[in-house]
């Protein structure tokens, strides 16, 4: 727990001070930290204060992003801000010996609403696609304007490439790179449908294209970092 959370803090008028925007941020974080961090109404009240900001915050960005959701209606759409907010808060709790005081704590929590919010967006404008773990996105590196001489380099180095990923990388490494860095599927939505977690697949990402880069070395071939990305 952070330091701001060891020090015991009841504020006689702890509602008014949790949604003072006006209030001390020291005070404030202190304030929501213990609230949360102990049992009882304050905690409870906290909680109910919480959520209710994160659900604005979600509302917010779904709002944003609306244009990515043009056949979700008010309705979904609400049920998808209750869930970003429901897994932001269950986030915030677990990370609040994480806080360090850089910021409001409101401003801190907002984030973690905008970021499940976006996972929503993501997820929801996948929901009818298909995910093609099969290389497919060859044609668009292939295609790109430049010299010949780069041309030919580039077509070179992709048939390199495509050997490297068929002999270096076990199936999984195989299919987790295809998806994320060639046919570019979220990598939330990637999570979903692997049954697995954003962590262990950037890790198998990292493998892989650590591996693709030996690889690609060994044939004296080297990637730039335009490429790479």
């Amino acid at each position: 727990m952070s330091q701001l959370a060891s020090a015991a803090y009841a504020p006689p008028a702890l509602d008014r001070l949790l949604e003072d925007p006006e209030a001390p941020a020291a005070a404030q974080a202190k304030a929501w930290i213990a609230a949360l961090a102990e049992s009882g109404p304050d905690r409870d009240r906290a909680l109910e204060r919480l959520h209710a900001l994160l659900l604005r915050a979600a509302r917010f960005e779904l709002g944003r992003r609306r244009a990515a959701l043009d056949k979700v209606r008010g309705e979904e759409l609400e049920d998808l801000a209750t869930q970003a907010a429901d897994d932001a808060l269950v986030a915030v709790l677990a990370k609040l010996g994480e806080f360090r005081g850089e910021s409001r704590f409101t401003t801190w929590a907002y984030k973690f609403a905008l970021l499940e919010a976006g996972v929503r967006v993501r997820r929801r404008a996948w929901q009818d696609r298909e995910v093609v773990l099969e290389p497919g996105g060859w044609e668009w590196f292939a295609d790109r304007a430049g010299p010949v001489h780069e041309a030919l380099e580039r077509a070179e180095l992709l048939d390199a490439l495509r050997v490297a990923i068929e002999g270096s990388l076990t199936e999984h490494q195989r299919r987790v790179f295809v998806a994320l860095a060639l046919n570019e599927v979220p990598i939330d939505v990637l999570a979903d449908r692997l049954d697995t977690t954003r962590g262990a697949l950037y890790k198998t990402l990292h493998d892989a294209r650590r591996r693709l880069r030996a690889t690609l070395a060994e044939q004296g071939l080297t990637v730039t970092a335009e490429e790479d990305a």
